[in-house]
């Protein structure tokens, strides 16, 4: 299955990297992106991505385990990923639902993500782990 982003396919395999290239990942994304949005908690308002959502085993690092770095915060239940080289954020695993990746949808090859039109902000700051 092939799908629209703008001028874009986003095809069932898709490759994503970094900027200098030494973290490339797969993403299998067999309804193309899904659920596009920006976050305004503390880590996502600096880091400004616009990201998407895979499950777990739709996301293969296919090289730069080794530079890979791990960031986590607060509750330490999100993983934050970024190259070590050239900084750019390209994954996480979800403090709202760990069975998902949030991907860094500027690192899918070829795809503009300002081809997305109107992207959904969500309310990170009042994230709903917190409310209780």
């Amino acid at each position: 299955m092939i799908k629209q982003v703008g001028p874009t396919e986003i095809k069932l395999k898709h490759k994503a990297s970094c900027h200098c290239g030494a973290v490339e990942l797969e993403l299998t994304l067999p309804n193309g992106i899904e659920n596009p949005r920006r976050c305004d908690c503390s880590i996502c308002r600096r880091k400004g991505a616009i990201v998407g959502s895979v499950a777990l085993n739709n996301l293969r690092i296919v090289k730069g385990h080794d530079v890979l770095k791990l960031y986590q915060f607060n509750t330490s239940t999100a993983k934050h990923f970024f190259c070590s080289n050239c900084g750019i954020y390209t994954h996480h695993q979800r403090r709202s639902n760990p069975t998902e990746f949030g991907y860094n949808i500027g690192c899918l090859e070829g795809v503009n993500p300002y081809d997305l039109g109107e992207v959904q902000i969500v309310d990170g700051v009042n994230h709903p782990a917190d409310r209780k």
